[in-house]
């Protein structure tokens, strides 16, 4: 097995436990969810949701609570971002994401995102920002009855001072006052496509994405053989182990001191399921040796949530979660 397969995997498995429980604990004094900004994305293989004012607001300063400078780097992005954008992501409530999947040619995938916005802000005055932001490289294009903004960004963008993120050609289109569809031209067309239909699309994938209504993120997908066969595995029974999931869903949230992770995949049946979670429970026995071998930040982060780690299986679902700390989680990203 390749070694960064290894550390990939005890990762993933050690960065998703306990989180379950009390997401249920929760659920049960929690009233129901408003309706979902994700229920406006057009067809999708994934969706996403974001609460970004929590996130920025609440889980960010708390990870880098002790690392002040990576702070003020991550603010500063967010301002560079605005300028460059004219975009501010601190005037964000929530942010949707739709992905969808292609295979232009053998074992490449290719993900085509599309975002939906609302929050505080004026979507109008914030797409005129950003034509001020691209300095004039931008052009109008008229779709149904929306207005649809091109920017010209061509430039890599730090996404909350940490991810670099290659940003193009950006479309923006308000969809009502407090509202914005992102993405490329095509993507923002299927989602003002998908505001005058009267199909909503992705009832499933969002159900399952929000089974915990207080999570910072939920997400779901769905998952095929042909997008697993694309992944560079590195190991034979671990591929095919995952050729028999359909989909995986999960959430992060946060408490005043940890991260709590949730990760489900379905499978096809209870069988495959049970040996994927073998699998895994191999790994984590051979994750507790291997852990010992890292240092520093990685190597407490991943003893801490290895430690919490449970994999359980409930006919064809195999469900892993953890927690971890947010002090243990900011040194990952250096000064």
């Amino acid at each position: 097995m390749k070694t960064r397969l290894l550390t990939l995997a005890i990762v993933l498995v050690a960065l998703f436990s306990q989180f379950e429980t009390a997401a249920q604990t929760r659920g049960r004094n929690t009233a129901p969810a408003a309706p979902s900004l994700m229920s406006s994305l057009p067809e999708s293989d994934a969706v996403a949701q974001v609460k970004v004012q929590q996130l920025l607001n609440e889980a960010v300063p708390r990870i880098f609570a002790n690392n002040p400078a990576k702070l003020s780097e991550v603010n500063a992005s967010l301002d560079r971002f605005k300028e460059r954008t004219g975009l501010n992501p601190r005037m964000f409530q929530q942010v949707a994401l739709g992905a969808r999947f292609t295979y232009p040619s053998e074992g490449v995938t290719k993900v085509q995102t599309v975002a939906i916005a609302n929050g505080t802000f004026s979507a109008a005055a914030m797409v005129a920002a950003g034509r001020v932001a691209s300095n004039g490289k931008y052009r109008e294009e008229k779709y149904q009855d929306k207005t649809i903004y091109i920017f010209q960004v061509d430039e890599n963008l730090k996404l909350l001072g940490l991810f670099d993120v290659r940003i193009g050609e950006l479309a923006a289109a308000p969809l009502d006052a407090n509202t914005l569809a992102l993405g490329d031209p095509a993507g923002v067309q299927r989602v003002i496509d998908a505001g005058r239909s009267r199909k909503r699309a992705n009832a499933e994938l969002i159900a399952i994405a929000s089974k915990d209504p207080n999570a910072v993120i939920g997400f779901g997908s769905n998952v095929t053989e042909q997008l697993v066969g694309n992944l560079d595995i590195g190991n034979a029974p671990i591929a095919s182990d995952l050729r028999t999931l359909r989909q995986v869903y999960g959430s992060v949230g946060t408490t005043e001191s940890d991260v709590q992770l949730f990760l489900a995949a379905r499978a096809v049946n209870a069988e495959a399921a049970k040996n994927l979670g073998d699998t895994l429970e191999g790994l984590k026995q051979f994750g507790a040796l291997f852990v010992g071998r890292l240092s520093g930040a990685k190597g407490v982060l991943a003893k801490s949530a290895l430690s919490k780690l449970q994999i359980v299986s409930n006919a064809n679902e195999l469900q892993i979660r953890t927690s971890v700390a947010q002090a243990e989680i900011g040194p990952l990203f250096g000064n």
